[in-house]
């Protein structure tokens, strides 16, 4: 998974691509999204588009 020395941490346990034991994402990259209405310039203003719930 890394390639580069870069890898994705997850901490969100329902999303369908974490690996729980490691807090990785499965994914080998993400599309992060701003949220509608919120330029605070800080982390909270984005979310990762990429989330899917595990079922």
């Amino acid at each position: 998974m890394e390639e580069n020395g870069q890898k994705i941490n997850c901490t969100v346990e329902s999303c369908k691509y974490n690996n729980g034991e490691e807090n990785l994402c499965m994914l080998q990259a993400i599309h992060v999204s701003p949220i509608q209405g919120n330029d605070s310039k800080e982390p909270d203003e984005s979310m990762c588009a990429s989330y899917k719930y595990e079922d």
